[in-house]
């Protein structure tokens, strides 16, 4: 039976992820209790079908069938059909919690609720249920329609059945999905954390100009975008608030201190591309300085940023946050690394990242730098991840 899908919040994400269910055939309940709001969702999607429609990539039918499955309403009654209702709205505890208060009485006892949350802690969310174990985290990436990746979440007192049903469905929708423990940035946001974290240090520390490190990181390490092109992308504020919500909930681990750097772009309102001004000038006719094109150099940016993100990468496979595999997969297929970090740490020598890190001590004496001590273990017994 075609289960019925709410979705929660008519933004970007919660619009992308109406799209998907509608287009595996659910029928889907959009909700939003702001009528612009909604009415700025369908508009966008209809647009964004037509134009698959012009790169014959769907009929008009399909369009029409998709649209046709998708009802807007403003109303949380009309949710009361849902099998599973997929939270997407803004990432706040307090707020989203109230919508859960208002939800878990309307739909049937078997119905599975999930948060789309990318950084707060989903027991803390499931707490406000009164059967927290109906609830797990089912994080998508944006846009929803077009990225692979979906990590499945479940908190400490979630059914196991619920987390397969959860993960079954999602697999259904031809997506990839990794299982991830209930910690801070999950998998993802955990381990991507040192591609902003180290550049902007690296930058602060006036070795390299952003448009530099973001050749390096391009050109040498074959990553899509680099660092300062990624933050503006996403957006000096939004990916602050994930850094300082990370740092946070690890009680202020070092590895994760935020730049003062970026707040200080985002107090500006120098949000990158969505005010034209970030780290580069997006205004018509800006000049914006060209990088350093030295390899020697370019070599030691990269050798710096990847050493510390395959460091963060063994650290959570060390504390358990997702198998080996997983790990690789959710940062090949979430933000799109050229390689997973544990194979190419395979490739560089576990033994090459372990004195990297020891020389980065050496010189800044930070916990930032503590190398991970199964990092040091596979050094010590020449194991190898894969």
């Amino acid at each position: 039976m075609t289960k019925t899908i709410a979705v929660l919040g008519a933004g970007t994400m919660g619009t992308g992820i109406a799209q998907i269910a509608a287009t595996f055939e659910h029928d889907v309940i959009l909700f939003d209790k702001h009528k612009d709001v909604l009415d700025h969702s369908r508009k966008s999607l209809t647009r964004i079908l037509n134009r698959q429609v012009e790169k014959d990539r769907m009929t008009s039918e399909q369009v029409n069938d998709i649209l046709g499955r998708i009802s807007s309403v403003t109303d949380l009654k009309y949710i009361k059909e849902a099998d599973v209702v997929i939270e997407a709205i803004i990432e706040d505890t307090e707020i989203k919690q109230d919508l859960y208060k208002q939800v878990e009485p309307l739909v049937d006892d078997e119905a599975i609720i999930a948060t789309n949350t990318s950084s707060l802690s989903v027991a803390s969310l499931a707490s406000t249920f009164e059967r927290p174990e109906r609830f797990l985290g089912i994080h998508f990436f944006n846009p929803a329609p077009l990225m692979p990746l979906v990590e499945i979440v479940p908190s400490v007192v979630t059914d196991e059945s619920v987390t397969q049903n959860a993960r079954d469905l999602i697999d259904s929708w031809k997506k990839t999905t990794v299982l991830a423990k209930d910690l801070p940035g999950f998998i993802v946001n955990r381990i991507a954390r040192p591609f902003y974290g180290e550049a902007l240090r690296i930058y602060e520390e006036g070795l390299a100009d952003p448009a530099t490190i973001d050749w390096a990181m391009k050109e040498l390490g074959g990553f899509r975008m680099g660092p300062f092109e990624l933050m503006d992308f996403i957006g000096n504020d939004v990916n602050q608030k994930v850094s300082e919500t990370v740092f946070e909930a690890f009680y202020y681990d070092p590895r994760f201190r935020p730049s003062l750097t970026q707040k200080r772009m985002a107090e500006a309102g120098l949000l990158g591309r969505k005010t034209e001004r970030g780290f580069y000038d997006y205004r018509e006719n800006a000049y914006n300085p060209e990088p350093v094109k030295n390899e020697q150099k370019g070599q030691q940016i990269l050798d710096r940023i990847l050493t510390i993100l395959i460091n963060q990468a063994a650290d959570a496979l060390w504390m358990n946050v997702a198998t080996k595999e997983e790990l690789d997969l959710a940062m090949t297929k979430g933000v799109n690394y050229p390689k997973g970090l544990l194979a190419w740490a395979d490739e560089i020598g576990i033994p090459k990242i372990v004195e990297r890190m020891d020389e980065l001590y050496a010189r800044y004496r930070e916990d930032r730098y503590r190398c991970c001590p199964l990092l040091r273990d596979m050094a010590a017994n020449q194991e190898v991840f894969f």
